[in-house]
């Protein structure tokens, strides 16, 4: 994970105050959540711009305090859809993520998930990942990877109340470089928990966090035993690869990855082709055939994989 980009608390930065309304997002979604308040915007809503509620991005009343996401008929909860981001597109798409291509994405993720003995769910956020693999395979084991203390708690809280603590190992670190130590902040003040938060971001109250290497837990999987990978890191899924090389090389996971577009597609290509990966752009309802990673202005999520088409098919994925 690279260094941070800038001396200024990124709160304070003109992206962190625009982020923030000035200071005003968090007051105004706290009073949206309110009963009343709330039902005045879903009418308001309902009728000004109907399709805003397939965003996922309405508050959702704060007296609701979990939500059952759904998933190739296997169910999954999670908590406080109010100040959880990925919680609250549940609420509003009943169960599911609103957005066509993160719905699918899901549902991919599931199918190898089913296959899968170990799974690593690094940028794990709030689990959601961590918590469709163990819903879909009762006999999976996680290791799930967060760096924002209050996040961190909300992954813990989930897996409690999924009942899946003893099978996921969860860990409060980063993944890359592990000669780095990166901040982040106790609070973060923000009016939902932060999705976005990486290692190239400063804090001024931010607590030191450890990085560890991928290559750290090459024997952690034993020979033979199908391997997954979600990589969600803000751009710097680079150097989870880099200091990876031993365990992409042992294990060759599959891997649901983003790549936003300023990321540096070369240097992923150099770092996973020569492991016999293929690059499949992540699409509304398919995969697109294996093809140049290059970074898509609109869809964010590649599935990274040494399978070819057959197998894919095998699964129940569909590429177009």
């Amino acid at each position: 994970m690279g260094q941070p980009a800038t001396e200024t608390d990124y709160r304070a930065t003109d992206v962190g105050r625009r982020r923030s309304w000035y200071g005003t997002k968090k007051h105004v979604k706290r009073v949206l959540g309110w009963r009343l308040p709330n039902l005045a915007m879903r009418g308001a809503v309902g009728i000004a711009a109907p399709g805003l509620r397939q965003t996922g991005r309405l508050p959702v009343p704060a007296a609701i305090e979990e939500v059952t996401g759904h998933v190739d008929g296997v169910d999954y909860v999670m908590l406080r859809p109010a100040r959880c981001v990925v919680a609250k597109e549940l609420y509003w798409g009943g169960g599911r993520r609103p957005q066509p291509a993160d719905d699918f994405a899901v549902r991919l993720f599931a199918a190898a998930a089913r296959q899968a003995g170990v799974m690593f769910d690094i940028g794990a956020y709030t689990g959601l990942f961590t918590l469709v693999g163990t819903a879909v395979n009762k006999d999976l084991r996680v290791h799930a990877f967060e760096i924002v203390p209050e996040v961190y708690h909300a992954l813990f809280d989930n897996c409690v109340r999924n009942r899946v603590l003893n099978r996921t190992t969860l860990h409060h670190v980063g993944v890359g470089d592990p000669g780095v130590t990166i901040g982040m902040p106790i609070r973060s003040g923000d009016s939902a928990l932060p999705c976005f938060y990486s290692s190239e971001l400063r804090f001024d109250d931010g607590v030191p966090v450890g990085v560890v290497a991928l290559d750290e837990f090459v024997d952690t999987v034993a020979p033979g035993t199908r391997t997954l990978l979600k990589v969600d890191v803000e751009g710097t899924e680079a150097e989870v690869f880099e200091h990876g090389r031993e365990f992409l090389a042992r294990h060759r996971p599959d891997i649901l990855c983003e790549v936003l577009p300023q990321a540096d597609a070369e240097r992923l290509r150099a770092l996973l082709e020569p492991h016999g990966y293929r690059f499949h752009l992540v699409g509304e309802r398919a995969l697109a055939p294996a093809g140049p990673l290059a970074p898509h202005p609109r869809f964010r999520d590649w599935f990274f994989t040494t399978r070819d088409g057959g197998e894919l098919a095998r699964m129940g994925v569909p590429v177009a």
